[in-house]
């Protein structure tokens, strides 16, 4: 019976989410989609930590995050700014190569981008440096 209880637990490893990574979000305490997001986070293994913050202008400023480049959100990784509903698989693949950038963003708040769940449209996914030079990072068809 130990040995089922090992292979089990073990097998359970194997299946769920293997990757642990903590994540900050700074959000509104109104903001339903930002729930949504950190959900999609939580789902794929982050271990997510929430702070909610009536004003969230004075936090991007802190972390560099240039009004063109903003969105509802701002999450810290590792020493990374998440700005948006980057999917996780994303955020994962930067921590993974450890990019010399400040960060990834969708700027504005894409219908079809984690979090918001509506289906058609086309949005990217932009790394960003310190100061506020972009480069595609991904596309998603929506």
């Amino acid at each position: 019976m130990l040995k089922t209880l090992i292979y089990g637990g073990f097998a359970a490893l194997l299946t769920g989410p293997v990757f642990a990574a903590s994540l900050t979000v700074y959000k509104s305490p109104t903001c339903g989609c930002c729930e949504d997001w950190v959900s999609h986070m939580q789902e794929s293994g982050f271990e997510v930590t929430v702070i909610d913050h009536e004003n969230m202008q004075p936090i991007k400023q802190r972390v560099g995050v240039k009004p063109e480049l903003a969105s509802c959100h701002t999450a810290l990784i590792d020493g990374y700014v998440i700005e948006g509903h980057v999917p996780a698989a994303d955020v994962r693949q930067l921590l993974e190569q450890k990019s010399a950038v400040r960060g990834l963003t969708i700027p504005g708040m894409p219908q079809s981008a984690p979090g918001m769940d509506i289906p058609g449209t086309p949005y990217e996914v932009l790394s960003f440096d310190n100061v506020g030079n972009t480069q595609v990072f991904k596309r998603y068809p929506g």
